[in-house]
């Protein structure tokens, strides 16, 4: 766990907005199938241009003025950067750690791509058991499975299929009478500290186990369905009843250390599962994306490892972690704090040209477009100005609204922001966030 400043942040938050038990508040947002709208997608990120004329300093912040003056906006701090340049343009509190909900999916991704190659994947395999007619299902990390049928769409894109792990145990010719589980990869704890319970039949979080159908769904296409507890043990059994072994005897154990793989799916690789992660937020592959960059970096894949694995890779990239507290790696620990400051500049290395830019640019198209697309379908809708142009990541909580990305404006300047606001609703404090994000869309500000 990285544990920077937390106290300073809790009295300044206490001080100005109260304190507030945060949940996660679910957002109104399209299943993976309807991603982005048939009539609406962004422009083609293009090479920044040297020659767009730079906002002044005086000019962004008249603008932007009558836009932070709203009082819907609650406790705000900030940050507006040059792309091309990192040039600040406009900063407020963006040292203070807030309440960052979602936006920390930023930088899991970036930990991410900073580690792991875009093509990674993770199995899935069945070995021998340790008796005859005994198979372990053995748990590699992928949350994504999904028991859809053939020639049907699971909610993960390019799922693997429970179908074709029973297949190749079937081709192996082993006379399977039972199954066991193995999901000692993860040995857990299998909740962050700052989750809620209630938060797995809300249909937010599966506790985070080494092998999942659809994130733990059920039922399992739907975004807010309400998760499995067992979510493991399920994949044995919808395994079990595949192979004509009776479900109720599933049971959880160890696969023999030098058993072979009779059986092997293979995720999406990380540049697929990335994506859906940003765009639609989903709390458990950015989980499980984090236990791959602690395994990846000799870290356990634990929330605390994973933490630890992530803030190395960023600190070994020249970022600032001052002020950074987390707990997960998705944002829904009540306990996360991060400074607007670090998205910012997380944001401002992807979108630019400096030195971890060509790794960090899938970010880019990784974040939800206005009007178009996952959680920012219904927000900036055309004919509303930002409508295509605005990409970024949303982070929602009760009492905790933020906002973090990049948009072109009038003049072609691309612009990283991140804004992060505590202490309104969601019904005002989306609203008011947006129409900030609005003015940098139309600024000209020379």
């Amino acid at each position: 766990m990285v544990l920077i400043a937390a106290a300073v942040v809790i009295a300044l938050l206490a001080g100005a907005t109260g304190i507030y038990a945060y949940t996660r508040v679910h957002a109104t947002r399209p299943t993976p199938q309807q991603d982005v709208g048939p009539q609406l997608r962004a422009t083609p990120f293009a090479p920044l241009s040297p020659d767009a004329p730079t906002p002044t300093v005086d000019g962004l912040a008249a603008a932007l003025a009558p836009a932070l003056a709203n009082p819907d906006l609650g406790l705000l701090t900030g940050q507006v950067t040059d792309a091309l340049t990192g040039a600040e343009l406009w900063s407020q509190g963006a040292a203070l750690p807030q309440t960052p909900g979602s936006v920390t999916k930023v930088l899991t991704a970036a930990a991410a791509l900073l580690t792991l190659s875009p093509a990674h994947r993770v199995p899935t395999t069945v070995v021998p058991g340790a008796v005859p007619g005994e198979v372990v299902l053995v748990g590699g990390g992928d949350a994504t499975l999904t028991a859809e049928p053939a020639g049907t769409i699971g909610y993960y894109t390019d799922a693997p299929r429970l179908d074709d792990l029973a297949d190749q145990v079937r081709a192996s010719g082993i006379p399977v009478r039972n199954v066991v589980v193995d999901g000692s990869l993860f040995p857990g704890p299998t909740m962050a500290v700052g989750w809620n319970p209630i938060d797995i039949a809300g249909g937010s979080i599966a506790p985070i186990e080494s092998v999942m159908l659809e994130g733990g769904r059920l039922p399992p296409l739907m975004d807010y369905s309400p998760r499995s507890a067992t979510p493991a043990l399920d994949v044995g059994r919808a395994l079990a009843q595949r192979l004509g072994v009776d479900p109720a005897a599933v049971t959880t154990g160890a696969a023999p250390p030098t058993a072979e793989p009779v059986a092997t799916v293979w995720s999406a690789p990380l540049s697929v599962r990335l994506h859906q992660m940003m765009v639609a937020s989903d709390d458990v592959t950015a989980e499980t994306i984090g236990f791959e960059v602690a395994r990846a970096r000799g870290q356990s894949p634990t929330f605390d490892g994973s933490v630890a694995a992530v803030s190395e890779a960023l600190t070994e990239a020249g970022f600032d972690l001052t002020g950074l507290s987390i707990e997960d790696l998705n944002g829904l620990s009540t306990e996360d704090r991060i400074p607007a400051r670090l998205l910012d500049d997380i944001l401002t290395a992807a979108t630019g040209s400096g030195e971890h830019s060509t790794t960090l640019r899938p970010m880019v198209d990784d974040l939800a477009v206005g009007g178009g697309s996952g959680t920012l379908s219904n927000r900036f809708v055309a004919p509303a100005p930002g409508a295509g142009f605005v990409r970024a990541k949303t982070g929602t909580l009760d009492f905790v609204n933020a906002l973090a990305g990049f948009v072109t404006d009038v003049d072609g300047r691309a612009l990283t922001f991140t804004l992060m606001s505590t202490g309104t609703m969601q019904d005002v404090a989306k609203p008011a966030l947006d129409a900030v994000a609005t003015v940098l869309r139309q600024c000209g500000c020379r």
